[in-house]
């Protein structure tokens, strides 16, 4: 089981459970068309951003295997909900696990993304003790692809048309991590030059 110590500081963030007064702030995104574009959900009215809402809100410890831990992105600066990293618990015997993230446009290409999803890795590693940890996108999200890589991910498998997606073929790429090249990764970082 996992139920971390919240809030989770990073350098320029705080990672928490989602809070009902959240509603505005994970509306400006989920109702935005380039947000959905790639993933499984279409653009949210505020109804339907509620309910997304409310279904986040109890999701912030890892009980068993298919829990998922859903964490608001807060860029501390402004104090408002940038986006969400997620770490769901996919098998328990084999200590797998994957990582994802979504982010308002507004706070896009500033390593907010990679310093949140590095934060999950570090969660499910260390926290969990996951030997494999994935992390998927659609092959033409190359913002998403490129997260994947600074964190030190490996791309392992790029799918073509391996489902419909949105009413035409699909293809996806599937990173991963290992908890040994997590271990370097931590320790390449630690070390001084």
């Amino acid at each position: 089981m996992l139920k971390p110590d919240y809030p989770i500081e990073t350098v320029r963030l705080t990672l928490r459970p989602f809070a009902a007064t959240d509603l505005d702030d994970l509306y400006a995104y989920h109702r935005d068309p380039e947000v959905a574009r790639y993933l499984y959900w279409e653009p949210r009215d505020r109804g339907q951003s509620r309910e997304a809402l409310d279904a986040r809100i109890g999701q912030y410890l890892l009980e068993k295997q298919g829990n998922s831990l859903i964490l608001a992105v807060v860029w501390r600066e402004t104090g408002r909900v940038a986006g969400e990293v997620n770490l769901e618990w996919l098998s328990e015997e084999h200590r797998q696990g994957e990582v994802g993230f979504v982010l308002n446009p507004e706070y896009q290409g500033r390593g907010v993304a990679t310093e949140a999803g590095e934060a999950m890795l570090r969660l499910g590693f260390e926290g969990l003790g996951l030997h494999r940890i994935i992390a998927r996108c659609d092959a033409r999200n190359h913002a998403s692809a490129a997260v994947m890589r600074r964190l030190g991910m490996r791309q392992e498998a790029h799918f073509v048309h391996n489902e419909i997606f949105k009413g035409e073929w699909g293809e996806e790429l599937v990173f991963a991590m290992l908890a040994d090249e997590w271990e370097r990764r931590r320790g390449s970082a630690a070390t001084p030059s």
